[in-house]
């Protein structure tokens, strides 16, 4: 996701969820679509290199999701300030609880839903 219409479209239009960590807003499009993911990670997370380590975090987190279910849906991640000091099992479960709920809000069919074991990436 790039431009400021597509984050905008997904998140007003868009199924939302939100956890202590994490927002996390899912749009559906055409079936043949393929996934677009968009993060937001604004300057009350912390400064420029604890922003890039939690975008790091999330887009692993995306990353095996998507890869599951790669067409169909827009996905709109924002970070909040705690997850700058959340340990990987914490933004994982985050991550996990908020995707399932705003997927199944938005339409995405379960078995797409079910997130991948995942390994903290290399920071």
């Amino acid at each position: 996701m790039r431009t400021s219409a597509q984050f905008r479209a997904t998140t007003r239009s868009g199924a939302r969820s939100g956890r202590r960590n994490v927002v996390v807003s899912v749009r559906a499009t055409r079936p043949g679509d393929p996934v677009r993911v968009g993060f937001v990670v604004s300057k009350a997370v912390g400064n420029a290199v604890r922003r890039n380590r939690v975008k790091r975090r999330l887009r692993a987190l995306a990353q095996s999701t998507v890869r599951r279910a790669p067409y169909g849906y827009d996905v709109v991640v924002r970070a909040l300030p705690p997850a700058a000091a959340a340990p990987w099992p914490e933004l994982a479960a985050d991550w996990d609880g908020a995707w399932r709920t705003a997927s199944s809000r938005a339409g995405v069919p379960a078995a797409e839903q079910d997130p991948a074991g995942r390994e903290e990436p290399e920071s």
